[in-house]
């Protein structure tokens, strides 16, 4: 028996520490990298203001990295730190942010498995708090996935102190759900929030609607025509959310033949991302 209980605690610690190499391995920054001055392109807008990439449920540094590749391959911009969260809110950086031209900014939970996005909330706004604490960020763009954009819409939504200190330029939502209680079968029609049962939801509502913007603000919401993982209308009820600021300048779309985990990979949509936030309009 002694022998039995000695061989399950050895199995049960080479899967922890197995566990742990992994974790480690996924929270890896992805290498800094700087723009070629010599090499800008005049159809690309460069500017002191940085772009926030949040990854979503169990994202890690794979999420963005083919992303950040083409960005810096074309040179688009240019990743100069990174950001780790713990599940206690404690917030560490790698690289620095002194003003660098169209900068990427990575932030990688410690922990985010959690059975409710709540968690990384909270992690999500001591990060953005010290963004503009420490390094005087005033102004971001942000891409955000999956639920790395629910929760940085009730990050910022829900702290006044952000809306006070950090304009919002441009966002891009990638398979972001915004409201949980309608399925795959529902289709969008004007004010069907109303018979929303999604209290987070709901909350959303009231803040947006306390919301002052003060800046002109850009949303791309992009979808996958092949997403299992999160129905279009989850997505979609954002209009519902933006339209209570008819400035707001909301533009969606549907990818076909894309999945959920392709949102942050394929050429077309890194492509649309790259115009979107730097292209000259």
């Amino acid at each position: 028996m002694r022998r039995l209980v000695k061989s399950f605690a050895a199995i049960i610690s080479i899967l922890l520490i197995l566990v742990l190499v992994i974790q480690f391995i996924v929270l890896l920054p992805l290498p800094n990298h700087s723009l070629r001055t010599s090499n800008e392109r005049s159809t690309i807008r460069y500017s002191e203001t940085p772009t926030v990439m949040i990854p979503g449920w169990g994202g890690n540094t794979t999420t963005y990295r083919r992303m950040t590749r083409y960005f810096e391959k074309h040179n688009y911009a240019q990743k100069v730190m990174t950001v780790w969260v713990s599940p206690t809110g404690t917030v560490k950086t790698g690289g620095d942010f002194h003003q660098q031209k169209n900068s990427l900014i990575q932030v990688l939970y410690n922990w985010n498995y959690n059975a409710s996005y709540h968690p990384q909330v909270h992690q999500l706004t001591r990060v953005l708090q010290l963004l503009h604490d420490r390094y005087h960020i005033k102004r971001m763009n942000v891409i955000a996935h999956s639920y790395g954009g629910t929760e940085f819409i009730h990050a910022y939504m829900g702290s006044k102190q952000l809306q006070k200190d950090i304009q919002l330029r441009k966002v891009v939502f990638l398979g972001v759900p915004v409201e949980e209680s309608f399925g795959v079968k529902v289709k969008f029609v004007p004010n069907l929030n109303r018979k929303s049962k999604d209290r987070n939801f709901r909350q959303l509502g009231c803040q947006m609607r306390k919301w002052r913007p003060n800046s002109t603000v850009k949303i791309l919401n992009i979808m996958g025509g092949n997403d299992e993982e999160v129905p279009w209308i989850q997505s979609e009820m954002l209009q519902s959310l933006v339209k209570i600021h008819p400035e707001i300048r909301y533009q969606q779309v549907v990818v076909p033949k894309t999945n959920h985990f392709q949102l942050h990979d394929r050429k077309i949509i890194l492509q649309r991302v790259g115009q979107m936030l730097w292209g000259k309009d």
